[in-house]
Parts: C-alpha cells; sequence; structure tokens
C-alpha cells in the first residue's frame, strides 16, 4: 500500500512545463563557442581571403607543403604560377597558398622610388 501512495505523489509531482531555467545552460553554451570558436574562424577564413586577392607577382609565398616561392604570374582566380628555384615553377591553386613572407612593392611605388633616387644623385 505504500509503494502505490508513493507513486501517484511522484505522477502528480512532475510536471511537463517548460522552463527557462532549464534552457539557460544550452544557450550560454552556444554564446562561449560562438565567440571562441566560430567567431574567430570567420575572421580568419575573410583575412585569408583577402590575402589571396591581394597577391601578386614578385610575393614571397608559403603554400600548404611548405613549398617557398615567388609568384611569377597570377593566372585567373584561381591559379598562381610559382618560382620555387630557378628555372623550376609550378602551378600552385591560390587557396593552398597559405601565408605570403614578403610582400613585393607595387610597380608605381619602385617607379617612383627610382625617380627619387635618380633625382637625388644628380
Amino acid at each position: 500500500m505504500l509503494i502505490s501512495t508513493a507513486y501517484a505523489q511522484a505522477a502528480g509531482a512532475s510536471g511537463s512545463e517548460f522552463s527557462l531555467v532549464s534552457i539557460l545552460p544550452l544557450v550560454l553554451i552556444f554564446v562561449v563557442f560562438y565567440f571562441l570558436l566560430i567567431r574567430p574562424q570567420q575572421k580568419k577564413m575573410k583575412d585569408h581571403k583577402a590575402m589571396l586577392s591581394a597577391l601578386r607577382r614578385g610575393d614571397r609565398v608559403v603554400t600548404g607543403g611548405g613549398i617557398l616561392g615567388t609568384v611569377i604570374k597570377v593566372e585567373g582566380e584561381d591559379e598562381a604560377v610559382v618560382e620555387v628555384a630557378e628555372g623550376v615553377r609550378l602551378r600552385v591553386l591560390r587557396s593552398t597558398i597559405q601565408s605570403v613572407v614578403k610582400r613585393s612593392e607595387p610597380a608605381a611605388e619602385k617607379k617612383s622610388e627610382g625617380e627619387k633616387k635618380g633625382e637625388s644623385k644628380a
């Protein structure tokens, strides 16, 4: 007889009410994941995409395989020709370029610097 009474009380006490307190830990976990994982990854991807779009001839780059080389030619939106040694050129996908070690100066700036040096010597 005591057992049936206990079951009756337990069934009445447990309701199927939705409580904000029960969902709060899940929301907090999502917020932490967003600020610690998702947002920095999106920023990193955006920076990498900007770096690839600014890739130009003369840049010293590192590919995904760890190969160092100099960009000789940028072909279209997908490919680049990288010279890894004298006379050795590789066609690589731009997306495989991991980082730019050294940026080359734009041609306009090189001309203006050359003219300035020439004028100061004369």
